[in-house]
């Protein structure tokens, strides 16, 4: 029964996730594809592409169940090759440079010897940075936190520096966020008490990122703004196709292709050696490209 709540929970999430956007953007529609997993269940795409606003995004849920391949059992510490797992996932890929990308998930996974877990998070990826957006993100990230448990920020924040970090280019993905994994029921905490966390912080996403995408839409940039841009995206497609969890997910439980790299961006560049003009905007950003930063004091 718990399985199922957390399952109706993701799809009407999905729901009033991509119809907000959709809302925002003004300017195109999520189409939707269903699709069918080898081994059981399914989900839904929802993509966006050439909206006002968005480039490219997805919205994607799933729900699917089968059984771990004995390299994946290993990885994850699984004595039972059985799974169930649900959730949905989030990539923002904006036309402007001006307004950042983002990432969210919220997923939920059941072992077939009865361990269960939610994990998931929120990052922000600005192309050029806005310190006072990037302190209010972490504000109401921690605003979101605090509501269950004081520790789950400072926990939380730290997980998502050690995580979204380019480890070969030692810079993170962008300005970070909070990431978590295997939150299960123990001694302090039910499993509905995480399961709630989770609601929480999937709702919180709505009003933070449109805020975001009606304050910089209008903003104006240039020929260089987009190259840096495009360069920007280039490691942040670096980042989902050597470390993302979900991805490696996805391709080891032989999910579909489509849906796994939903996350990457229209266009993206590599340029050989690149180094940002000192003292520019491009050069500040980059500099703030670190693990560790208090962005609640950030001025």
């Amino acid at each position: 029964m718990f399985r199922e709540e957390v399952e109706a929970f993701m799809r009407q999430f999905q729901k009033d996730l991509y119809q907000a956007l959709e809302t925002c953007d003004g300017g195109a529609t999520f189409s939707a594809d269903e699709w069918q997993h080898e081994s059981g269940g399914g989900g839904i795409s929802r993509v966006i592409e050439g909206g006002s606003v968005l480039e490219k995004g997805g919205v994607n849920f799933s729900a699917v169940e089968g059984e771990l391949s004995p390299a994946f059992m290993k990885m994850l510490l699984m004595p039972d090759p059985n799974y169930f797992a649900t959730g949905v996932s989030v990539v923002m890929h904006p036309h402007s440079p001006m307004v950042p990308i983002t990432h969210m998930n919220v997923r939920y996974f059941e072992a077939g010897d009865g361990q269960a877990w939610f994990g998931g998070g929120i990052d922000l990826t600005p192309i050029y940075l806005d310190k006072k957006q990037a302190k209010q993100f972490h504000e109401q990230m921690k605003a979101v936190c605090e509501k269950h448990h004081p520790s789950y920020y400072p926990e939380f924040k730290k997980w998502a520096d050690d995580y979204f970090y380019n480890e070969h280019r030692e810079e993170t993905r962008g300005v970070g966020g909070i990431f978590f994994d295997r939150l299960s029921a123990n001694e302090e905490f039910t499993i509905q008490e995480r399961f709630a966390f989770v609601q929480d912080v999937a709702y919180a996403f709505i009003p933070f990122y449109t805020s975001i995408m009606n304050q910089n839409r209008d903003l104006p940039y240039g020929e260089r703004e987009k190259q840096w841009q495009l360069l920007r995206r280039g490691r942040y497609v670096e980042f989902n196709l050597v470390y993302d969890r979900g991805t490696k997910f996805g391709l080891l439980t032989k999910g579909r292709i489509e849906s796994i790299l939903m996350s990457l961006p229209t266009h993206a560049s590599w340029i050989y050696n690149f180094k940002p003009e000192a003292g520019s905007p491009e050069e500040e950003t980059q500099a703030y490209l670190k693990k560790e930063i208090d962005w609640l004091q950030v001025q």
